[in-house]
């Protein structure tokens, strides 16, 4: 038997700190420090262009890369490593981002910072893939949820320090390499937290020891997606991140267009400050109640919620039922987001390619983004035509998609935990 199956698991809390750290560091750097980095290299006529194609070019390697470097660190049987040298390559992408913006300028600097972006984009991927692979691995089916809680809660406290940390950043007026020191220092300090205080995992037990469906070989790709329990847990995690991705990113013009408010991006980060506040106040308490009457309970509750705030939000009478509709989804979103968590560990087929099914299921949080260019068409197509009619449009198949995957997480076989159970 291996020693992962029988040695306590790690502190929940160092176990993923890693995941405060890099919550923090996408929040800052995607929303506030790149869009305002962008136009200082080609200005406000391009800034759109050049701003989504760096996304773009940051989503193919969220895409690429988390399979295949899990699939690396399967065959090795080493996670912390990657995440040691993941990190190394995330601050030396972060070190050439703020040289670019800060000695360099025009077209040319514009080319050194996305070398930059793009050696942050490789290097958080390389480390966050066999890192995922840990909660399966080191901690029993039992005991997920509250692990996949803390996970989640550390994740939504790392988004609202961000948000706050910006506003200071803005009132304090702080160089640019200030903010980007202070973006890698907090992601520095929790990824050691987590390299000193979270044992490298024993190699899987061979096989037949145990003869437990989780001690079985890796799967191919083709037999991971025709195993049912990954198979509809990933249809399910691309239905809510579909969801969630409809909405998301036309809140500042719903606060402008339908609640009437003068400062939209104001209004929107007080938004974003309640979903944040929900979900931190609901991802432990969902996480705990999930491993006593299971993931699905949870799920229904918390698709339900982010489904009818969607709804609501389109009669809202005013600012602030809007806002209180923000923290029921944000209730919704951080149960999901921790039993979601834990729902996956337990799908996953196999000990033996934990860290690169992770990274497949990865796909299943990024891929989804891909959808907001042609949802901000139907929001303008609808818009065209009168009455906010492209808003309920856009939140409405939100709603949707919320629905869709309560419904279908009921295909989630129950002995999708059994195996997990016993690793």
């Amino acid at each position: 038997m291996s020693t992962a199956s029988v040695a306590a698991p790690p502190n929940p809390w160092l176990l993923s700190a890693f995941w405060f750290g890099s919550a923090f560091h996408w929040l800052v750097l995607l929303l506030i420090l790149m869009p305002a980095n962008v136009v200082t290299f080609v200005g406000e006529a391009q800034k759109g262009t050049y701003l989504g194609a760096l996304a773009a070019l940051g989503a193919v390697i969220a895409l690429i890369l988390p399979p295949l470097v899990g699939a690396h660190s399967d065959r090795h049987g080493k996670r912390l490593p990657y995440l040691r040298l993941g990190v190394g390559v995330n601050l030396a992408g972060l070190a050439v981002m703020a040289l670019a913006v800060t000695l360099l300028g025009g077209q040319g600097g514009f080319w050194v910072y996305v070398l930059g972006f793009l050696l942050v984009q490789f290097g958080n991927n390389y480390a966050t893939a066999p890192y995922s692979a840990l909660i399966p691995q080191l901690v029993p089916a039992a005991q997920r949820g509250r692990y996949s809680g803390v996970m989640a809660m550390l994740q939504a406290v790392g988004q609202l320090l961000g948000a706050v940390s910006a506003l200071v950043i803005g009132l304090l007026h702080l160089p640019v390499w200030a903010s980007f020191a202070l973006v890698a220092a907090v992601l520095l300090l929790p990824a050691l937290a987590t390299l000193r205080g979270v044992p490298e995992p024993a190699a899987p037990a061979p096989l037949g020891d145990r003869g437990t469906e989780a001690d079985a070989p890796s799967l191919s790709l083709r037999q991971l997606f025709a195993h049912q329990p990954f198979l509809w847990v990933f249809v399910t995690r691309v239905l809510f991140a579909l969801g969630q991705y409809s909405v998301q990113p036309f809140l500042q013009y719903y606060n402008a267009d339908v609640m009437g408010q003068r400062d939209p991006g104001q209004a929107t980060s007080i938004m974003l400050a309640c979903i944040i506040v929900g979900s931190i106040a609901s991802a432990l308490v969902g996480g705990r109640i999930s491993d006593r009457v299971g993931r699905k309970p949870v799920i229904y509750a918390a698709g339900g919620m982010m489904a009818g705030a969607a709804l609501l939000l389109l009669v809202a009478p005013g600012f602030v039922a809007a806002l209180l509709l923000a923290l029921l989804f944000g209730l919704g979103f951080g149960a999901f987001t921790s039993v979601d968590w834990a729902l996956g560990s337990d799908a996953m087929p196999s000990r033996r390619s934990y860290a690169r099914d992770m990274g497949v299921w990865h796909v299943a949080f990024v891929a989804p983004q891909m959808t907001s260019a042609p949802q901000g068409a139907l929001l303008d197509w609808g818009n065209a035509r009168g009455g906010n009619l492209g808003y309920t449009l856009v939140f409405g198949i939100a709603a949707l998609f919320f629905l869709l995957g309560v419904i279908l997480v009921r295909k989630v076989p129950e002995q999708a935990h059994a195996p997990a159970a016993q690793a």
